[in-house]
């Protein structure tokens, strides 16, 4: 089986009529849009009302911008000073060696920044963006994402975790995945080689965001990680019509930590443009997070966070720092630096 790439192929495979794919063909030509084998044989016989469906499969509604939604939901490139580097505070900057992923989920908050064929740093890019690392002694730990970093080949990982490891005041390597529940063969023994490095703590954050993400092909490659001694974190969007229930979530929690994943974040979706249908409330998400003390053990509790727009950071979607205002559906949040921003999503 071929990885899918167009509503053709989405057709193809069965998981669009001839019907929904002529009205889901202005959105793929918006967003990107890819399935690889695996996933396209664990969604056979699935529909739109399917949780795993419903993340990679396009709709109709994602044609839909909300007043409130940007093209770099996060600010990103506000926060940019080198090409591949965002240092948005003190102590860690993100690497983005490739704007590829193996899949594109349907709520990305980068969705206009990837896809096939997505715009790589070269080789002198590469170097810049190191340097810019090696001169900011401030900077203790780099969270390389993308883009999917997993999909680099083994001998450039190895070259860029290397690279790190031998910059004296960075401590912590942390890659940012979708590979190992969209497709797990890729988690090879040499990859794993690949992400560690003297002098370095290499962890890896696995986003999942339903339970039946979990299937054994997955679990395997997630147990190559943890036994050769990386540790994983969870990190999980809050998606409607995909785990917005405390069943869905509880489920979820304790398969990662089932599989020794700690869920790390729960993410509020961002103002990604053609996701409002993805995203609840924020006083639905904290009613679900509160349904979820007691339910599960502290080692299945994520924080959830809300990143704030513009490039201020990530609040914790509690009470403290997101504080209702007025009587539009605005809150005010509390950034890490103390400064409050307005928020309406």
């Amino acid at each position: 089986m071929k990885a899918a790439h167009s509503v053709s192929d989405l057709v193809d495979a069965g998981l669009l009529t001839p019907e929904a794919g002529a009205a889901v063909a202005d959105v793929a030509g918006r967003y990107a849009v890819a399935l690889t084998p695996y996933l396209l044989e664990a969604l056979e016989g699935t529909s739109p009302g399917d949780p795993l469906y419903a993340q990679y499969v396009p709709s109709a509604e994602e044609a839909y911008t909300a007043p409130e939604e940007r093209a770099d939901p996060i600010g990103d490139v506000a926060r940019s000073p080198v090409k591949g580097i965002v240092h948005r505070y003190p102590d860690r900057v993100l690497l983005k060696p490739l704007h590829a992923c193996a899949v594109y989920c349907r709520f990305c908050f980068r969705r206009e920044m990837v896809g096939p064929g997505g715009e790589a740093l070269s080789p002198d890019e590469l170097d810049a963006a190191l340097a810019y690392v090696r001169e900011h002694p401030e900077v203790w730990e780099v969270v390389i994402t993308g883009g999917d970093p997993l999909l680099l080949s083994p001998r450039r990982l190895t070259h860029i975790v290397q690279a790190l490891s031998a910059i004296p005041h960075v401590g912590v390597v942390r890659l940012h995945t979708r590979i190992p529940v969209a497709d797990p063969g890729r988690v090879t023994a040499e990859l794993v080689e690949a992400l560690t490095a003297p002098d370095v703590a290499t962890w890896i954050a696995v986003h999942v965001n339903h339970a039946d993400e979990l299937t054994t092909q997955a679990r395997g490659a997630l147990a190559q990680l943890v036994e050769a001694g990386i540790p994983l974190l969870g990190q999980t969007v809050l998606l409607k019509g995909v785990n917005d229930r405390p069943e869905a979530l509880e489920a979820l929690f304790r398969g990662l930590v089932r599989n020794r994943i700690k869920p790390y974040y729960l993410h509020h979706p961002d103002l990604a443009a053609g996701t409002s249908h993805f995203r609840p409330t924020l006083a639905e998400g904290r009613a679900l997070v509160k349904g979820l003390r007691g339910r599960v053990s502290g080692l299945c509790q994520p924080t959830y966070v809300l990143d704030i727009p513009g490039g201020h950071g990530k609040a914790p979607a509690a009470e403290g720092w997101v504080r209702p205002e007025g009587d539009d559906g605005s809150y005010a949040v509390e950034d890490f630096t103390g400064a409050t921003h307005r928020y309406r999503g």
